[in-house]
C-alpha cells in the first residue's frame, strides 16, 4: 500500500472511539417532514411494527394520533407505557414518563413529537432532552419531527411563512441521528388537508390560508429536502476519512461568529451553523469579554445565546480584551479561523454609526487571509433588538447626583476665590474636580461633569461674565482646549479605573483557581480534595456547598459538607452523576430544584457532583464557568488520586504475585530437598537388607535428618500463618533462662555439630516471665541461622543476663556481616540475602522477631566489631 492509498490513522482513531462511544448509547432515528400532516407518525408506528416482528422489544413512550382513525389503529399490538399525570392550571395533562420507561429498559422506545414542550414540573423543559436522556440510557428511540423546528432551519422558515416558531431542537441531536424524510407533494397534502385529514375542516381552511399555502410547503419541501442532503454529506465525508480508496481529504473551512449579549445575536448563530452544515466544518463562537461590567439582563441573553451555541454544536470560546476587534482576530488567528460572521449594524445615529462602523472597518482592514460575513438580522428581531438608552438605574442616579454636586461645590470654592485669581484658575480647579470625580464614578458622569464644568466657567468667569458669549480669541481658544482636556482625560481616567476593576476581577478569579490548584496539589486524599473543595466555594462564593461521592452502589454526600440535602437535592445529584450534564437551578434539567448540581467529571468518567445553593436569583456567566472550573479541577485530582491507588494496588498485586512464586519455588525446594534424601534412604534401606548394621543405621539418621527438616519446614508455615492471622497468644509463666538457653542448645546439637558454641550464663537462678515454647522457638531459629551462614568451625556465642529490667540473650557469629545496605530488611517475610548458601524459605527470623515481639519485647540485628553478626532479643521485665 503507497503512502497516499494509506488510510489516516487519526482519522481511524477517532472513528473507532465514535463507534465504541455509540456502541454504548442509543441509535436515535427520526421521520423528518417539511410539515405537519405528511405521515411522519404513521411511518414511525409502521417502523415499530416491522421491529416488532423481528423480535425486538418495542414500546411506544408517547404517541399522538390527533384522532386519526388509521392511525389509531396503526398503534394498536405495539405495548404501550401509560403517560405521566401532571397538573397545570388546574387542568390534568399526559407526558411522557421518562422514569417509566428508564425502568422498563426496552430494546426500542417510540417517542412522538420530539420539538413538544414539556409541562411545568417535568425533569426536562423539552422531549427532546428526555429523548437525549434514553439514548444516553442505551435505548433506542425512534421520533418525529418538523423541519420548522431544527433550531438552524427556524429563522429561515419563519422568512417563508411569515409564523413564529416557539418549539425548536437544537441540531446537535441530529448529528449522530439516522434520518428519513416522510415526503408528500404540496399538492397531495393540500388535497388532504381539505379532506379533513390533518385539521378539523374550520383549522383547515385558516391554514390553507396561511402556514399551508402551495408556496410556502414548496419552501419547506426544499428546506427539508436540503437538510436531509446534508446529514447524507456527513456520513459521505466520514466515510472518505477512513477509507483509503477515496483520496485524500482536503477541507480548511473553519468558522467563527460573534457572540455579544444582544438578542440579534442568536439568529446570527443559526446562520453560522447552517453554514458550517453546508460547508461541513467546525465552528466556534466567540464572545469577547470587556473590561465594562454588563447589567444583569445583559448577563442573562449572553448566557442564553452562548448556550444556544452549545446545544447548536460550536466550541464555546470566551476570552478578555477591551477591543472586540483585536480579540475576533486574536482568537480567529489561533484556531485557525478561515471566515468569520459579524452581523450588520441595525442602529442609526452617528454615535452608533461610528462605534460599530469602525469595528467594521478594522475587522475587514486587518483580517488578512480571513473572510469576512455580515449578515442582517431578520426584521422581526430588528425592533426589539436595538440598542435603546436604557433608564439609569438607581446607582447610576447617586453618580450622576454626585457629580451634580461636586461641580456646584466647585463652582461655590471658585467664586470665593475670584477676588484673588483671574479667570484661568477656575478652569484649573474645575479640570481637577473632573479629573478627581472620573475616579469614583462611570463615564456618563464624568462626561456631564466635564461639560457642566466647561459652562459653568465660560458663563461665571469668562468675560463677559453672566452670558456664553467669549470676547477674546484666546479665551475661546482656551475653552474649547479645556472642553475637550477635561472630557478626554475625565474618559480616560473612567476607563483605567475600568479596566482595574475588571483586572481585580480577574485577579480574584486567577487567585481562587491557584489558590484551588495549589491545596489540591497538597491534598493526599480524596477527603482532603473533597473538603478544600468545599472550603474554597464557601469561602468565594459565599454560599453552602455539598460533594456528593459514589460509595459502594449507593450514592451519598460528604458528611462535611455545608449543604444538606434533601431527598429530593441528591436525587438531582444523582441524575446529575448518572448523565454527567449540570443539573438543577440555572439550567434546563430539573430547574426546580433549590442547588446548582455541576458533575466532577473527567473524560474517563464522571467521579461526583457538586452541589451549591447560591443566594442569587441570576447566576453571571463568569461564576458559572468559574464553579465549572472548580468541579473540573476537583474531578482531575480526584481521578489522579484514583489512577494512582489503582497504580499501587497493581504494583502490589505484582509484587504478590512474585512473592507467591518465589515462596512456591523455595518452599517447593525445601521441601523437596528432605522428602528426596528420605525417599532417596528409605529405598536403599529396603534394598540394603544383608548391608552392614553401620549402614542401615546411617540411613536411618539420614531419614531422620530429612525428617526433621521437613518438619522445621512445615513448622515455619504453620508459625507464619500464626502470627499474621493474630492467634499467637503467649502463656507467661516464670522460667529459668539458663534452662531456656541449655535445653535450645541441647536440642540442636546435630544442627551445631560443626560450630563450637559458647554459653555465657549466670550460675545462679534467671528467674523471668516469659513463654518458654516460643522464645524457645526463637531461639532455636537464630542459632540456625548462625550456623547456616557462618563457615565451619567459626565459633558461635551464646549470652544471657539481665540490664535494666529486662533480659537479653545475645546471639553472636564470627561470619561474613550482614551487608549494611539489607539489614532494614533483615526480618521482612521470604526475604533472602544476595549471598545466603542455597536452601531456607527466609521465614526464620521473621518467626523469631515475631515470637519476641508477641511477649512485648524487642529483636535487633546488627553487625559485630571484628568481624559477624549480633542479634539481641530484649525482654522486659515488670515483675520481680
Amino acid at each position: 500500500m503507497t503512502e497516499v492509498e494509506r488510510p489516516n490513522p487519526d482519522a481511524l482513531l477517532s472513528s473507532i472511539q465514535r463507534e465504541e462511544a455509540a456502541n454504548n448509547r442509543g441509535q436515535l432515528k427520526v421521520f423528518l417532514g417539511m410539515c405537519p400532516g405528511v405521515g411522519k407518525t404513521y411511518a414511525m408506528l409502521e417502523a415499530a411494527h416491522r421491529e416488532l416482528k423481528t423480535g425486538r422489544d418495542v414500546v411506544i413512550a408517547y404517541v399522538e394520533t390527533h384522532g386519526r382513525k388509521e392511525t389509531d389503529v396503526l398503534a394498536e399490538g405495539i405495548p404501550y407505557i401509560a403517560r405521566k399525570a401532571l397538573e397545570y392550571r388546574g387542568i390534568t395533562l399526559g407526558e411522557l414518563d421518562l422514569d417509566a420507561v428508564l425502568a422498563r429498559r426496552p430494546d426500542l422506545a417510540v417517542v412522538d413529537e420530539l420539538a413538544h414542550t414539556n409541562v411545568p414540573g417535568s425533569r426536562h423543559p423539552k422531549r427532546w432532552q428526555d429523548v437525549q436522556e434514553l439514548l444516553d440510557a442505551g435505548i433506542n428511540v425512534l421520533t418525529t419531527v418538523n423541519v420548522q423546528h431544527i433550531e438552524s432551519r427556524s429563522d429561515t422558515v419563519r422568512q417563508i411563512t411569515g409564523s413564529e416558531i416557539h418549539e425548536t431542537v437544537p441540531d446537535s441531536i441530529l448529528d449522530k441521528a439516522v434520518l428519513e424524510l416522510v415526503d408528500l407533494p404540496p399538492s397531495e397534502l393540500v388535497q388532504r388537508l381539505h379532506e379533513g385529514k390533518v385539521y378539523v375542516p374550520d383549522r383547515a381552511a385558516a391554514a390553507l390560508k396561511n402556514f399551508f399555502r402551495e408556496g410556502n410547503l414548496t419552501a419547506l419541501r426544499e428546506l427539508a429536502l436540503r437538510l436531509v442532503a446534508d446529514h447524507v454529506g456527513e456520513d459521505t465525508a466520514e466515510f472518505r476519512r477512513t477509507e483509503p480508496s477515496a483520496g485524500p481529504w482536503k477541507t480548511g473551512n473553519r468558522l467563527l461568529v460573534a457572540v455579544g449579549p444582544s438578542p440579534l445575536s442568536e439568529p446570527l448563530i443559526r446562520w453560522t451553523r447552517r453554514m458550517a452544515d453546508e460547508l461541513r466544518c467546525p465552528w466556534l463562537g466567540v464572545h469577547v469579554e470587556s473590561s465594562r461590567p454588563l447589567a444583569e439582563s445583559a448577563q442573562t441573553q449572553l448566557a442564553k445565546n452562548l448556550e444556544t451555541a452549545r446545544e447548536l454544536g460550536a466550541e464555546v470560546v470566551t476570552t478578555t480584551d477591551d477591543d472586540v476587534a483585536r480579540g475576533l482576530l486574536r482568537v480567529a488567528q489561533e484556531r485557525n479561523v478561515t471566515q468569520i460572521i459579524f452581523g450588520k449594524p441595525t442602529e442609526t445615529g452617528l454615535f452608533h454609526w461610528f462605534q460599530s462602523g469602525r469595528l467594521l472597518r478594522r475587522l475587514m482592514q486587518e483580517s488578512g487571509d480571513i473572510d469576512l460575513h455580515v449578515i442582517k438580522s431578520e426584521k422581526a428581531l430588528i425592533g426589539s433588538g436595538k440598542w435603546h438608552w436604557r433608564p439609569l438605574t438607581a446607582p447610576s442616579f447617586k453618580q450622576y447626583g454626585l457629580a451634580l454636586g461636586v461641580i456646584f461645590g466647585t463652582g461655590l470654592l471658585n467664586l470665593g476665590l475670584t477676588a484673588f485669581a483671574g479667570p484661568r484658575v477656575p478652569g484649573l480647579i474645575f479640570l481637577l474636580a473632573v479629573v478627581l470625580l472620573a475616579l469614583f464614578v462611570g463615564r456618563g458622569p464624568v462626561f456631564l461633569a466635564g461639560t457642566l464644568s466647561a459652562l459653568a466657567w465660560n458663563f461665571f468667569f469668562l468675560p463677559p461674565r453672566g452670558t456664553l458669549v467669549i470676547e477674546h480669541a484666546e479665551d475661546a481658544i482656551l475653552f474649547v482646549t479645556y472642553f475637550v482636556v477635561a472630557l478626554v482625560l475625565g474618559q480616560l481616567v473612567a476607563r483605567i479605573r475600568a479596566q482595574g476593576e475588571a483586572e481585580r476581577r480577574r485577579e480574584e478569579r486567577s487567585t481562587a483557581l491557584y489558590e484551588l490548584t495549589r491545596e489540591f496539589s497538597e491534598a493526599a486524599s480524596r477527603d482532603e480534595v473533597v473538603w478544600q473543595l468545599i472550603n474554597q466555594v464557601n469561602r468565594l462564593f459565599r454560599a453552602p456547598a455539598a460533594v456528593s461521592l459514589p460509595v459502594g452502589e449507593r450514592f451519598v454526600p460528604y458528611p462535611d459538607s455545608t449543604l444538606t440535602l434533601t431527598e429530593k437535592e441528591l436525587s438531582v445529584s444523582d441524575w446529575a452523576f448518572r448523565q454527567g450534564k449540570a443539573a438543577g437551578r440555572f439550567t434546563d434539567n430539573l430547574p426546580g430544584a433549590d442547588a446548582l448540581h455541576l458533575p466532577m467529571a473527567t473524560n474517563r468518567k464522571t467521579l461526583g457532583v457538586l452541589a451549591v445553593a447560591l443566594p442569587v436569583q441570576n447566576l453571571p456567566l463568569a461564576q458559572r464557568d468559574l464553579l465549572e472550573t472548580f468541579a473540573r479541577q476537583a474531578a482531575l485530582v480526584l481521578d489522579r488520586i484514583e489512577l494512582r491507588t489503582a497504580a499501587e494496588q497493581t504494583r502490589l498485586f505484582s509484587e504478590s504475585e512474585r512473592l507467591s512464586r518465589v515462596l512456591l519455588n523455595s518452599i517447593s525446594h525445601e521441601l523437596r530437598t528432605p522428602l528426596a534424601a528420605s525417599t532417596s534412604a528409605a529405598s536403599a534401606l529396603a534394598e540394603a537388607e544383608d548391608a552392614p548394621q553401620e549402614h542401615r543405621r546411617a540411613l536411618l539418621r539420614e531419614i531422620q535428618e530429612a525428617n526433621t527438616r521437613l518438619n522445621r519446614i512445615i513448622g515455619n508455615l504453620l508459625d507464619v500463618a500464626r502470627l499474621e492471622s493474630g492467634k499467637v497468644v503467649p502463656r507467661l509463666d516464670w522460667n529459668d533462662a539458663r534452662d531456656l538457653v541449655q535445653t535450645t542448645i541441647r536440642e540442636l546439637q546435630r544442627e551445631l555439630s560443626e560450630h563450637p558454641v559458647k554459653m555465657e550464663i549466670p550460675a545462679e537462678p534467671m528467674l523471668v516471665r516469659l513463654d518458654f515454647t516460643l522464645l524457645q522457638h526463637a531461639l532455636a531459629n537464630l542459632l540456625v541461622n548462625a550456623a547456616t551462614h557462618t563457615p565451619r568451625g567459626t565459633p558461635i556465642d551464646v549470652q544471657a543476663r539481665f540490664a535494666e529490667n529486662a533480659l537479653l540473650v545475645i546471639v553472636a557469629d564470627r561470619g561474613p556481616g550482614i551487608p549494611p545496605e539489607i539489614l532494614p530488611r533483615i526480618f521482612d517475610k521470604f526475604f533472602r540475602a544476595p549471598n545466603a548458601p542455597t536452601g531456607g524459605s527466609g521465614l526464620g527470623l521473621t518467626i523469631a522477631k515475631g515470637f519476641v515481639e508477641a511477649q512485648g519485647g524487642t529483636i535487633t540485628a546488627a553487625n559485630r566489631p571484628g568481624g559477624g553478626a549480633i542479634f539481641t532479643l530484649n525482654l522486659p521485665q515488670t515483675e520481680k
